[in-house]
């Protein structure tokens, strides 16, 4: 997907926020504009046309509002792209109030939000569940709680996208964790703890799930150790699902050695195999 082009698609996002104010506005514009996420999502067609989708820590609804402006450019969509999502529903859950106010003043069409706590709120049937950003904000047993729910509310087919910070990559984690520290700060939510993982652990986690996992690298242009996780459920394959390791990144060249990881949560001992890339 060309730069210019969804630029101009982010900046028609982000104008509808304007009607909230110039930070929620600005918030939109930057966010939208500087996450490689959100290109990402939309240049690999990660979300199917038709989708049932569920955002679980929508936030003010960025994804929400620049899908409905994608929407309403199909016409216009360049040939070499893949098709614009064109969901049937989408539902955004967060717990705090004015981010929910934001979204459902920006985003109309099929789009309905609700402010509630993603851990107890129920889940319905979805093709695709979001979780950008959230998770490390809950402790672990709520983190594995929440993931097996949202399993359980994908379709045959259906599909997990989630973004997390690599607690293994030392330097880059550590400038992720203070710029989410100061975010926060600056948006006056208090944060006593983050609970992170390293990479190989949020594969664990989801693999025992029966998910197929494919890890893409979402750090391009900035300093952070984010990654992006495509979780799919396939029920046929019940226990015998097996992750699909993929790395899409220029920047990681090389073969793969396998690494065993081990660590501790609240939860007792995680221990995994995965192949790492080196250099």
């Amino acid at each position: 997907m060309s730069d210019a082009f969804f630029r101009t698609l982010a900046r028609d996002a982000a104008a509808r926020y304007k009607p909230a104010g110039r930070f929620a506005y600005q918030f939109a514009f930057g966010k939208l504009t500087t996450d490689p996420a959100f290109a990402h999502i939309l240049a690999q067609g990660l979300i199917p046309r038709g989708s049932r989708i569920l955002d679980l820590g929508c936030g003010q609804g960025l994804l929400a509002a620049l899908l409905e402006t994608a929407r309403h450019r199909r016409s216009a969509w360049p040939a070499e792209f893949s098709p614009p999502p064109d969901p049937v529903d989408y539902r955004g859950i967060d717990v705090h109030a004015r981010d929910i106010e934001r979204a459902s003043r920006a985003v109309d069409g099929v789009a309905h939000f609700v402010c509630g706590d993603i851990r107890r709120e129920p889940l319905d049937a979805v093709d695709a569940v979001i979780l950008l950003d959230v998770l490390h904000y809950l402790d672990y047993g709520a983190q594995d709680e929440l993931l097996r729910r949202a399993r359980g509310a994908l379709n045959d087919g259906g599909t997990l996208l989630l973004r997390v910070g690599d607690a293994s990559q030392k330097l880059r984690f550590r400038y992720s964790v203070a710029v989410d520290r100061l975010v926060m700060m600056l948006r006056r939510r208090r944060v006593d703890r983050l609970h992170c993982r390293p990479l190989a652990a949020w594969i664990a986690a989801l693999e025992a799930l029966d998910l197929d996992v494919t890890v893409t690298p979402m750090s391009t242009g900035t300093g952070f150790a984010n990654v992006l996780l495509v979780a799919r459920y396939h029920r046929c394959k019940g226990n015998e699902a097996r992750s699909a390791f993929g790395v899409h990144d220029d920047e990681l060249p090389g073969p793969r050695p396998r690494t065993d990881t081990r660590g501790l949560s609240c939860d007792g001992e995680w221990a995994c195999s995965v192949p790492l890339r080196r250099g």
